[in-house]
C-alpha cells in the first residue's frame, strides 16, 4: 500500500511541475468550464486547438498547488474562478483570441428529455432511414405525418416537435436522436484568463460574435449619416458627400431661377 501512495504522490508532483512551467512559459492561461460535456466530443473539440493551445484537466487541488508555487499575485486571485469541472489552457495567443477560439469550435449535441429548445425545432420532410415499426406511433405521438416508401419511413409534412423556450419531451428527444438531428451545440465555455505578459487578469469573458457584429452595424448605421451631416471626409462618406453638395447646387439653382429680382438685386450690388 505504501508504495502505491508513493507513486500516486509522484505524478501528482509531476503534474504540478508541469503546470507551474506552462504558467511561466506560456504568455496565456485560461480557465475554461467543461460541465455536461461529453468525453468524446471533448476530445473532438480538444484536436480542434491542436497547435493553438495546450489543455490540461488537472484536479482542482493541483491546479491551486501550481498556482501558489507562482511568485505573481495576480495570477493567484485567477482560484477563485476554478470551480468543478474545468480544463486549463495555455496559449501564446492572447486572450481574447484564444477565448473566441473556444466559442467557434462548437460541436452539435443531441436533445435531451428536459432541455429547453434553443429554437424551433422542427423534423424535416423527407425520406428517413427508419423501418416501420415501434417508429410510427413514435412518430405518431409527435403529430408527424408518414408514409411508407420501399420499406423506409417518409416524413410527408415538416413539424416542429418543440417550440423555442419548451422543454423538450423524452418522445421528442428519442426521434431526434434516431433521425440524428442535434438542435444544441456545446463547446468549452471561457471563465476567466490570465495574460502573463500584460499582468492582467480578465474575469467574467464573454465573447459572443454575432452580437457584436450586430452592434457595430447598428453603430455604424448612426455613425455615417452623421458624419455626413458634419461634412467628415473620409471613404465611407465622399460619395455621400458629393451626392449631398450636388443636391444642393440644383436647389440654389432652382431658386435662383424662380426668384429673378434677386439676382437683379444681386447684379445692382
Amino acid at each position: 500500500m505504501a508504495k502505491k501512495s508513493t507513486h500516486v504522490s509522484n505524478i501528482k508532483k509531476e503534474t504540478v511541475k508541469e503546470l507551474t512551467n506552462l504558467f511561466k512559459e506560456k504568455r496565456t492561461l485560461l480557465i475554461a468550464s467543461i460541465k455536461n460535456i461529453p468525453a468524446s466530443q471533448f476530445q473532438e473539440i480538444t484536436k480542434k486547438l491542436r497547435g493553438k493551445a495546450i489543455v490540461k484537466v488537472p484536479k482542482k487541488n493541483l491546479i491551486f498547488r501550481a498556482l501558489e508555487s507562482s511568485e505573481d499575485e495576480k495570477l493567484k486571485k485567477i482560484k477563485e474562478q476554478i470551480k468543478e469541472n474545468v480544463a486549463v489552457l495555455f496559449s501564446d495567443m492572447d486572450c481574447f483570441e484564444l477565448a473566441a477560439e473556444l466559442v467557434r469550435n462548437k460541436s452539435p449535441a443531441k436533445a435531451k428529455a428536459g432541455q429547453e429548445a434553443p429554437e424551433d425545432i422542427e423534423i424535416p420532410a423527407g425520406p428517413t432511414e427508419l423501418v416501420p415499426g415501434p417508429a410510427i406511433s413514435e412518430l405518431g405521438a409527435l403529430g408527424i405525418q408518414i408514409q411508407i416508401d420501399k420499406g423506409k419511413i417518409n416524413i410527408k409534412e415538416p413539424k416542429i416537435i418543440a417550440k423555442k423556450g419548451e422543454k423538450i419531451s423524452s418522445g421528442a428527444a428519442d426521434i431526434m436522436s434516431k433521425l440524428d438531428i442535434k438542435p444544441f451545440t456545446i463547446n468549452l465555455v471561457p471563465l476567466a484568463a490570465y495574460d502573463n505578459n500584460e499582468k492582467k487578469l480578465y474575469l467574467d469573458i464573454q465573447i459572443d460574435r454575432e452580437k457584436t457584429m450586430e452592434e457595430l452595424r447598428k453603430a455604424f448605421g448612426k455613425a455615417l449619416p452623421f458624419a455626413v451631416e458634419i461634412g467628415y471626409v473620409c471613404k465611407d462618406t465622399i460619395s455621400f458627400l458629393i451626392q449631398k453638395a450636388g443636391r444642393h447646387g440644383e436647389a440654389i439653382e432652382k431658386l435662383m431661377n424662380q426668384t429673378p429680382e434677386v439676382n437683379s438685386v444681386l447684379e445692382n450690388k
